[in-house]
């Protein structure tokens, strides 16, 4: 599948991807921060942003994605970067084509398996009568009678676009509804990645726990974890600073 990007900067590549009802604009500020160093790739992934929809949505689906991009960019090696759903991914695309990554960047995951706790977006998102949607302020209300967080609404509605005329979803509802468990599926290998992995995580979420140290040891022997004081799971949004500079040690040790 050929994916939608940004391409900004000068450098070694690195690729950045998204998390679930995300896009690549939801790093762009992050990327800002980094492109005098790296030339950027940021990936909207399939079923998400402007990338081809497709009733396929598994990590191994994604991490295919991944290789045909960079083969289609003509990147034999590239440093990666990927929050949440997108750090699995890049955890796949690591264990499965190591030699075509340099440093591997996680966001807020670990390998483990997630039991599902987005059924609240979910039923949010699929309340919108998009089909006789009139406004973005009618998908707004309509979501708050399921979420209170103004923040979450926004960035949710980051995925309502107009198409002939009419408002849709960028983001593959039905696919990601039917098959939301996937998205939490345990990254396993038989074989370990090799190269240099930062587990990047807040310090005010639950996402990367200490019981989680050993699940990360056995795939990712060469690693490092750290946790971003005052960052709940959107650690690059609440702490746009601390994430830059974390990544940048990582990256040009």
């Amino acid at each position: 599948m050929k994916l939608n990007f940004r391409k900004t900067g000068t450098g070694k590549p690195l690729v950045i991807l998204h998390g679930l009802f995300g896009s690549a604009d939801n790093w762009l500020s992050i990327a800002k921060s980094l492109e005098e160093h790296f030339t950027l790739y940021l990936l909207d992934q399939r079923n998400h942003g402007d990338s081809p929809h497709s009733d396929t949505w598994d990590y191994k689906a994604m991490a295919e994605d991944l290789k045909e991009f960079m083969e289609a960019e003509g990147l034999k090696k590239a440093s990666f970067l990927g929050h949440s759903m997108g750090g699995k991914t890049v955890m796949k695309f690591a264990l499965t084509y190591p030699e075509m990554v340099d440093k591997l960047v996680v966001a807020d995951i670990a390998p483990r398996a997630y039991p599902v706790h987005h059924q609240n977006i979910l039923e949010a998102l699929n309340a919108v009568d998009i089909e006789n949607l009139g406004s973005r302020k009618e998908a707004d209300d309509k979501l708050a009678e399921f979420i209170q967080e103004r923040g979450i609404r926004q960035f949710l509605l980051k995925n309502l676009t107009r198409k002939e005329g009419a408002f849709a979803w960028k983001a593959n509802l039905s696919v990601i509804t039917e098959k939301i468990e996937n998205v939490g599926e345990v990254i396993a290998a038989e074989e370990p990645f090799s190269g240099s992995a930062l587990f990047m995580g807040g310090a005010d979420s639950e996402y990367i726990q200490s019981s989680d140290k050993e699940d990360i040891e056995a795939l990712f022997p060469e690693n490092r974890i750290i946790h971003i004081k005052n960052a709940g799971h959107w650690l690059h949004a609440e702490q746009p600073g601390a994430v830059v500079a974390t990544i940048n040690a990582f990256l040009e040790a």
